[in-house]
């Protein structure tokens, strides 16, 4: 069984370690098994292409590797990374996500 993740596709991120700390990105795609997420804008990496039909120059194109889910926190209305938790809303009844700094629920 897979463990629920705190980062969901949509959210704007910020990279708390590596090479990439400090700059925010929205999530483009969530990997839960490897537990990786491809952020926009960070952790950029070289590829070295051959020319195909799709790229018939061929050369190095730049594109966003993995980032360890654990590396990442939640941006909430304020700006500011905040970890976050889930609780039952009082007026829908459903389970929702939401800052811990600010109490707000995040979208």
């Amino acid at each position: 069984m897979q463990k629920k993740l705190h980062i969901r596709k949509g959210d704007t991120v910020m990279i708390i370690a590596g090479d990439s700390k400090g700059q925010q990105g929205k999530v483009l795609v969530v990997e839960k098994a490897k537990e990786m997420a491809i952020v926009e804008g960070v952790n950029m990496v070289s590829k070295h292409t051959k020319p195909n039909t799709k790229n018939p120059q061929g050369g190095i194109i730049k594109k966003e590797a993995p980032v360890h889910i654990s590396n990442l926190m939640i941006v909430d209305g304020t700006g500011k990374p905040s970890r976050i938790s889930r609780k039952v809303d009082a007026k829908s009844k459903k389970l929702v996500r939401y800052s811990k700094k600010t109490g707000e629920v995040i979208k």
